[in-house]
């Protein structure tokens, strides 16, 4: 179905304002340790937060992510639509100097992410976030997957999104 650039963007409303973050590591670790569960607002842990907000007259969604844990980078995405098909890309960049281009799609309130290809840095793993946005649009849960050589997906992190009100 061929749809309009205006109505490709206009599905990505949903994101915009703050959120922080909550990231579940696999391990025994209590939250906030490092390696283990980082609870971001209530749990006592650094407050991870990401914003998104509308760039060159609406045209490119901005996101932008402050983590304030040793050896974890900030990031800044920037998602352009590829209308007529419906579908994202997200340019990735952050604060190690690492760059990424992911396809993206979002789609009955389901977001994906997915790097398989190599594009401005070599493709060392594959990687796919999948995040499924609350029927009240207040929280996405969504987790981080990776895969090597063509391998299965292996779980990587859980990473819960929850709007900043």
């Amino acid at each position: 179905m061929t749809q309009t650039r205006p109505d490709v963007l206009a599905r990505l409303d949903v994101f915009i304002g703050g959120w922080w973050l909550e990231a579940r590591f696999p391990g025994p670790e209590p939250a906030g340790a490092a390696g283990g569960q980082a609870n971001t607002q209530g749990g006592g842990g650094p407050v991870v937060r990401s914003r998104f907000e509308w760039a060159l007259d609406g045209q490119f969604l901005l996101q932008r992510t402050e983590v304030p844990i040793p050896g974890a980078p900030d990031s800044l995405a920037i998602v352009a639509a590829g209308p007529p098909d419906g579908t994202y890309t997200q340019h990735y960049f952050d604060s190690r100097g690492v760059v990424r281009l992911y396809a993206m799609s979002f789609d009955g309130g389901v977001w994906t992410l997915t790097r398989e290809v190599p594009d401005f840095s070599p493709l060392d793993f594959g990687q796919r976030f999948t995040g499924t946005f609350s029927a009240d649009g207040d929280t996405i849960t969504g987790a981080w997957e990776k895969r090597f050589d063509g391998g299965e997906w292996e779980h990587d992190f859980a990473l819960i999104y929850h709007r900043d009100r």
